[in-house]
């Protein structure tokens, strides 16, 4: 696993030069698509015995209203993404934990907790602000998926031209770039750093 951290680390780094040279111009280019190597994501130690982990049909929701809050932010539609925020803040709420081991509802429970908080301020921001808590909700989403599992393929991108170019990731069911940080003004700016099912 160390081995696997510190080759996405480096691949990570060489990539992100790449990518923010061609993704400066704000221009659709298709060398600011170029894809790293694709990484499987494997389950962490407190996943490995979870059978039910892609059946829980609650992640899979979170999932879903996810998407539509990412997609929301690609159309840069303010409206529709506090809204999504608002639906997504609802559906982890109502997120159960007892299909989970006891380590795993310890570190759902923050992670959760941290999503809600995102979704609510996502759900009463302007599209600034919608973005900046997209991006922290994204860390959270992303570490429940290494803990539920997922049934659907997807595709962990990243655009380093986000937030003074520290850069900002996303989940996306397709691997073609559609950039939730910048929209139409900078689309395809990013790269798939690692397929996750």
């Amino acid at each position: 696993m160390n081995n696997l951290r510190v080759t996405t680390t480096i691949m990570t780094m060489a990539f992100v030069g790449l990518t923010a040279m061609s993704c400066k111009d704000g221009k659709e280019d298709s060398s600011a698509t170029t894809e790293t190597e694709m990484i499987k994501l494997e389950p962490s130690a407190s996943t490995a015995n979870n059978e039910s982990k892609v059946q829980n049909p609650e992640s899979e929701k979170v999932l879903a209203d996810y998407m539509a809050l990412k997609d929301a932010l690609v159309e840069t539609d303010e409206k529709a993404a506090a809204e999504a925020g608002k639906k997504l803040e609802t559906t982890l709420k109502s997120f159960k934990l007892d299909s989970y081991s006891a380590e795993q509802q310890e570190e759902l429970k923050g992670i959760v907790a941290s999503a809600i908080e995102h979704s609510e301020n996502i759900g009463k921001t302007d599209m600034e602000q919608q973005r900046a808590h997209f991006q922290k909700l994204n860390d959270a989403v992303t570490s429940m998926v290494t803990i539920t599992g997922t049934a659907s393929t997807l595709y962990q991108q990243f655009c380093p031209m986000y937030a003074g170019d520290t850069g900002g990731a996303w989940l996306s069911t397709e691997k073609n770039i559609r950039n939730p940080y910048f929209g139409s003004k900078m689309m395809k700016c990013g790269v798939v750093q690692k397929e996750i099912n």
